[in-house]
C-alpha cells in the first residue's frame, strides 16, 4: 500500500517536477516537447501513484503527445486514422504505436522525445516497467526494411530486450 502523501508533500512534489520539466524543457532533448505537457502528465502520475492507483501508459502518452485518443493502446492507430497524420518515420512529440502482443495484450504506446539516428529513438512512456514512468528510453529499428515495424526496447540502459511489433507513429496535430 502506498503512503499517503498530505497535501503540503503533493505541492512539494507538484513543484519540483514542475522545476526539474522547465529545467529539462531547455535542453535540447525536449525541442518539441512541450514543457508544460511535460509537467503536466508527470504530476498526474505522481497524484495517482500517492492515492496507490495504476499507472498506465494510454492517459501518460496522450497528456504528454496531445494526441487526444481514449482507449487501449492497440486502438489507437485504428482510431487515428482520418484524425490524426499516421506514418513510419520518427518525430519528436510522436506517439509510437505497439501492435498488441501475447505478453503485452492491450498494446502500447510511449512518445517520442529525441532521435538518435534514422534507427534509433528516445522515448518516454508509462507502465513499461510495471506502474512507473520511463524517460529518454532507447528504441532500437530492427525490421528488415527500416520502416519502424519491428523493434527492441531499452529495458536497462544499454541493454535492449525483445522484438516488438510497431504499426508506425502517430503525429500530433499542430496548430497554425
Amino acid at each position: 500500500m502506498s503512503p499517503r502523501l498530505s497535501g503540503a508533500a503533493r505541492t512539494a512534489v507538484a513543484l519540483g517536477l514542475l522545476s526539474l520539466f522547465s529545467a529539462c524543457a531547455q535542453n535540447t532533448t525536449y525541442a518539441k516537447l512541450d514543457p508544460a505537457r511535460q509537467s503536466m502528465a508527470l504530476l498526474e502520475v505522481s497524484q495517482k501513484q500517492a492515492r496507490g492507483q495504476r499507472v498506465w501508459c494510454v492517459p501518460y502518452a496522450r497528456n504528454l503527445s496531445g494526441v487526444e485518443i481514449r482507449g487501449n493502446a492497440k486502438t489507437w492507430w485504428g482510431k487515428a486514422h482520418n484524425t490524426y497524420e499516421r506514418g513510419t518515420e520518427p518525430d519528436v512529440g510522436a506517439v509510437i504505436s505497439f501492435r498488441a502482443t501475447n505478453g503485452m495484450p492491450l498494446g502500447h504506446v510511449a512518445v517520442v522525445s529525441d532521435i538518435v539516428t534514422d534507427r534509433e529513438i528516445i522515448v518516454n512512456h508509462a507502465n513499461w516497467h510495471r506502474n512507473k514512468v520511463s524517460l529518454k528510453m532507447g528504441v532500437k529499428d530492427v525490421s528488415k526494411h527500416n520502416d519502424w515495424t519491428l523493434v527492441r526496447v531499452e529495458s536497462l540502459p544499454g541493454q535492449y530486450g525483445k522484438f516488438y511489433p510497431v504499426n508506425g507513429f502517430i503525429y500530433p496535430n499542430v496548430d497554425g
